[in-house]
């Protein structure tokens, strides 16, 4: 199931490029005077703005990311744990304060219940925190893993034991699990596709630029060094990672890139079993899928078919001794943030010092916290939710739903450029959005996990195989949709196609998003915009291929589509032209569900806010109007810093813009923002009419 967040979790925040390094939201023109924000009457104070964030110094209609963050940029450099630094880390700094209160308190619990909320919250982060038993571990808990691994005799055992690394979350070569079948979203179906790279993306492999070479050959040094930590001499662990670089690369010629993937269609594959084995029969699938439990499948959705042939092909032709060396690399890559402290830090040196720029690791609390949260978050969120979500709260983030949900209706309605035909079915999805809000109704049952405080790793690994487990019964069995996607304190928010559902959970209904104090037009500007985006997504490049009950089908005229396809196309070539470094640019195709989002969510949050205010006599706040304060709003979510390695690695791998290019783009395409600041032709933030973009 694909779900589009609010921003991506594994790059974990939109970044922003540094103050200096910012490039205009259009092309330079001359710049007459802009008219300055109103100070003259006496002001009232307002709460959910930062007036220090501001730099006064620059025109709104200059660059506003600078003129509503100028002030916080200069003054909140990247600490050095961090690679970026926003709204959102300080937000999950907020959130983590109150996380380490509940997890101390389970702790300390050491007679809790064995199964119960407690016990496993307490053990779990416990034994995460005895970095000294770690030590004394070494590779222990990994041991049984290497060895089969090192029994490998044949293809035969090969699949064998790569099915088993599946069950404990090795990445090796492909990915396999059960989701909702696109096509009947009421059913579960098994799927593969591409995997078995070590780098974030395939374009690290093939692209022939000096970045990029530099990053495949400090790779392949951090590949010989994890080798030496297990054991390997010098030379062996350089040919090691030689063998493994040049099977990875072998398997990212033959991968889809990011942006193809984009296509639900190109990578919905439905095939029998048999179909299966003819295409790739070096895998002996049925035999395979046992190996897998899945043994239930009679059909599998192959996300990427010429993956697989390749793959099949390697099967023949890499000898047995490379592969048992590539599945030891991917086997200790995974396991690696739960290892003695060697194997951590040659990890953070590369994964995060050298691809993203952050300068020291965070303390191990932290760490341990995230893997808290990650593997047992239905657990932890639930004493969460109980210390920091109020029911008021709730109520008045599903009271923004409606009144967001209501004047999309109204957009559609009133769209000139779409057919009733069309409008009709897009009324229909758009009535049909579940939304979940906060928490899960029904927490999820971990019974049968078993977390001790005896092992940090074993932990992970039996976590890995209960999860293994738990997807792959779901095969035969009606879809559960009242299962989350994220847990409770995350600081996000997602839309799911095939649930055709938006979810907001209690991490993200806070300052500076949510606060029940602040004015209306703040809230909309936050929040309001974050449902609007949501929302959006239903009806992106993406979303707009699904139907009401999750279905991947098609429901627009072919009229219609040819004018939403002019209109995306128009969002590609803007964002396309934005320039967070010299010589880098957005990529306005993999952006593009992320971008329509950003601009149509903001459209009808703002549309929303006109019409919660219409009968109260708002004034100034601050110094600013509702409207002022509602992009303000906006642009304040996405303060952020990052350092120009986290950047680059944005631009190839995250479908979000960069942050300077969420607040300025949405707002260029914006005559409401034009009139609230006095921006016309000439101003950098203006765009004439004919290159707007409006969608939704």
């Amino acid at each position: 199931m694909k779900k589009h967040n609010l921003f991506w979790l594994a790059s974990a925040f939109s970044g922003v490029v540094a103050a200096g390094c910012s490039q205009p939201a259009v092309p330079q023109t001359a710049t007459p005077e802009t008219p300055a924000v109103s100070q003259s009457e006496p002001e009232v104070k307002g709460i959910g703005l930062n007036m220090a964030n501001l730099d006064r110094s620059v025109s709104p209609c200059e660059d506003f990311n600078l003129f509503a963050n100028g002030g916080w940029l200069k003054n909140n450099p990247i600490p050095a744990a961090e690679s970026r630094w926003g709204s959102f880390n300080e937000l999950r700094d907020n959130n983590n304060a109150a996380l380490r209160a509940v997890v101390d308190a389970a702790v300390a619990q050491t007679n809790a219940p064995k199964g119960s909320t407690a016990q496993m919250v307490g053990d779990f982060y416990a034994a995460g925190m005895d970095s000294a038993a770690i030590e004394r571990a070494g590779l222990g808990a990994l041991k049984p893993e290497l060895d089969r691994i090192n029994a490998i005799k044949d293809r035969s055992t090969l699949l064998q034991t790569l099915a088993r690394q599946k069950q404990i979350g090795n990445g090796a070569l492909f990915g396999f699990g059960v989701s909702q079948d696109r096509k009947n979203s009421t059913q579960h179906i098994a799927n593969i596709r591409q995997g078995g790279l070590g780098l974030p993306d395939r374009d690290y492999y093939l692209k022939t630029d000096a970045r990029s070479k530099s990053v495949k050959d400090e790779y392949q040094n951090h590949v010989a060094r994890m080798f030496q930590l297990l054991g390997d001499s010098e030379a062996k662990a350089r040919q090691n990672a030689a063998k493994v670089v040049e099977m990875e690369t072998r398997l990212a010629n033959a991968s889809m890139s990011r942006v193809q993937q984009r296509d639900p269609y190109a990578t919905y594959n439905k095939m029998t079993v048999a179909e299966l084995q003819k295409l790739a029969p070096n895998f002996n699938w049925p035999t395979l899928l046992g190996h897998l439990n899945g043994k239930a499948a009679k059909e599998v959705v192959v996300g990427q078919p010429e993956f697989f042939k390749e793959a099949n092909q390697m099967l023949a032709s890499v000898p047995v001794s490379d592969w048992k060396t590539y599945l030891r690399w991917h086997l200790v890559r995974g396991a690696a943030p739960y290892l003695p402290q060697a194997f951590v830090q040659e990890s953070f040196n590369f994964n995060s010092k050298f691809l993203s720029g952050t300068k020291e690791m965070q303390p191990r609390w932290k760490r341990v916290l995230g893997a808290t949260d990650g593997t047992i978050g239905e657990a932890l969120g639930q004493e969460y939710v109980k210390k920091t979500f109020t029911p008021e709260a709730k109520a008045k983030a599903l009271e923004m739903v409606n009144n967001l949900r209501s004047a999309f209706q109204e957009h559609v309605k009133n769209l000139d450029w779409m057919s009733d035909a069309t409008k009709q079915q897009a009324l229909a999805k758009l009535n049909a959005f579940a939304v979940k809000i906060g928490y899960p109704d029904k927490w999820k049952d971990y019974s049968g996990l078993t977390i001790s405080r005896a092992s940090y790793l074993q932990n992970m690994l039996n976590a890995a195989q209960w999860n293994y487990n738990r997807n792959v019964a779901k095969l035969g069995q009606p879809v559960d949709r009242t299962e989350w996607g994220m847990t409770p304190p995350t600081v996000n928010a997602y839309y799911s196609p095939t649930m055709n559902e938006i979810v907001f959970p209690a991490g993200i209904l806070q300052p500076p998003f949510f606060d029940p104090k602040a004015d209306d037009a703040v809230n909309y500007g936050g929040m309001g915009a974050v449902i609007g985006h949501e929302l959006t997504h239903g009806f992106d490049d993406q979303g707009s291929q699904y139907d009401p009950t999750g279905n991947l089908r098609d429901w627009w005229t072919a009229e219609d589509k040819a004018k939403f396809k002019e209109r995306t196309d128009r969002v590609d070539r803007q964002y396309s032209a934005f320039q967070p470094l010299d010589s880098v640019f957005v990529n306005g195709k993999l952006t593009m569900g992320e971008n329509i989002a950003d601009i149509g969510g903001l459209n009808i949050a703002y549309s929303a806010l006109q019409k919660a205010i219409a009968d109260k006599n708002v004034g100034k706040i601050d110094g600013f109007t509702p409207d002022q304060r509602f992009f303000l709003a906006w642009a304040q979510i996405w303060r952020t810093n990052a350092t120009n390695d986290f950047l680059r690695q944005q631009v190839l791998t995250d479908p979000h813009s960069p942050a300077a290019f969420r607040i300025n783009g949405p707002l260029s395409n914006m005559p409401q923002f034009y009139k609230a600041f006095g921006c016309g032709p000439g101003n950098k933030m203006y765009r004439p009419e004919g290159e707007r973009v409006h969608i939704w």
